[in-house]
């Protein structure tokens, strides 16, 4: 079922050169440092750092770095050393100092050690042997950057234990941190619990900053912010907090421009499979949109399940993808559109505000996160800046 949108798509007439025919990925840094902002203002007392693991969570490690830095933060985390070492050089290109956590601290060994002295990077250790390797290194090398330990709570996934912390002291960390679970549940006694254990490490060193709390973490209040908040998700406008209204901004609008138009007949089937069959005549757009983009191949609506599918915005009506989406198209059923919208060329909102990062994810059965990062490289991507 298709309802009216109040926002608007591009007009009639807005649209892109079909010699070039290319999805359009809006990024907004100025929403993205907005969010950053907001959050600060909510953990205060706690510093706001910001996660830009996996190129920024999809958007761009350069620009979105940079406009972070520009305003003010001063704490990055990614995964990789490699990606560190990319932050490095952006941050030092721009003139920002900012501290850089590797969350995946090792493997360590010579050249990793080369690349964290080179580049001052923190490595976050898990494990006895980063441990030792670490608290070696600092015997037999001047000027090596401080490091993060970081406490298994509970995810049972990377992490020290409660009784390695007299080999953690070893290394006098700068932070130690630990990662919640569940922090997107409030309820979920998970919570409470490694809140609890996390308080009791954290004891243990005194002179060394705290971190537990992830996007979520925040809105668990002051107990889970300690002196670092760590959000990555809700800088990028995904929800921290679902079930409830969103209260980042949203920072990301996909457009794809629609190529072609078919008038299909009751009974005529749509895209690879013949998994979707039109139940009277339709009015189909093709759009230059696939998996090799990010999109999920369960993206449309199929004859086993017609009100499932992806929503795309054509002028202000609410359209559904419908058939398998393929590696480079998807179809989109424009039955209900003003004919003045159907010219080749024309843009359709794939995601913004009006159909959200939240709505994408649920109707291919995905995550934000997942979502996002997955968005794809062959999009003209346009940063609007602060």
């Amino acid at each position: 079922m298709r309802t009216t949108c109040p926002r608007a798509c591009d007009p009639p007439g807005a649209r892109a050169n079909l010699t070039h025919a290319r999805a359009r990925l809006t990024i907004d840094l100025g929403a993205i440092v907005a969010n950053w902002k907001r959050l600060g203002v909510l953990a205060h007392p706690a510093e706001a750092a910001a996660v830009v693991k996996a190129d920024a969570y999809g958007l761009g490690l350069l620009p979105v770095a940079s406009a972070l830095a520009k305003a003010g933060c001063g704490t990055f985390f990614v995964a990789h050393a490699s990606e560190g070492a990319a932050l490095r050089r952006i941050l030092r290109d721009g003139g920002h100092a900012a501290a850089i956590y590797i969350l995946h601290g090792g493997p360590l060994d010579a050249a990793g050690l080369e690349l964290y002295q080179a580049h001052d990077l923190r490595p976050v250790l898990a494990s006895l042997p980063e441990l030792s390797f670490w608290a070696g290194a600092l015997n037999d090398h001047d000027g090596l950057p401080t490091s993060a330990v970081h406490f298994d709570t509970g995810m049972n996934r990377l992490g020290l234990r409660a009784g390695d912390v007299d080999a953690a002291r070893a290394v006098s960390p700068a932070l130690v941190m630990s990662h919640f679970i569940t922090s997107e549940i409030p309820d979920d006694p998970n919570n409470a619990a490694q809140m609890a254990r996390f308080a009791s490490l954290r004891r243990a060193f005194p002179h060394a900053k705290a971190s537990l709390a992830n996007s979520s973490g925040i809105f668990l209040g002051p107990k889970a912010r300690h002196d670092l908040v760590r959000p990555g998700f809700a800088l990028y406008g995904g929800n921290p907090c679902p079930g409830q209204p969103n209260p980042m901004l949203p920072t990301v609008r996909l457009d794809v421009p629609m190529l072609q138009f078919r008038d299909v007949s009751a009974g005529e089937t749509v895209g690879y499979g013949a998994r979707f069959t039109a139940r009277k005549p339709m009015r189909l757009a093709v759009v230059p949109l696939g998996y090799a983009d990010g999109f999920a191949r369960n993206g449309g609506a199929l004859d086993d399940n017609p009100d499932q599918g992806c929503l795309a915005l054509v002028g202000q009506q609410r359209c559904r993808f419908v058939g398998r989406v393929s590696m480079d198209l998807s179809v989109i059923d424009v039955s209900e559109v003003p004919e003045a919208w159907l010219t080749p060329g024309t843009m359709a909102q794939v995601l913004g505000q009006a159909v959200t990062l939240d709505d994408l994810a649920t109707a291919t059965q995905r995550i934000g996160y997942e979502v996002l990062t997955s968005l794809g490289r062959r999009f003209e991507r346009v940063y609007q800046t602060l």
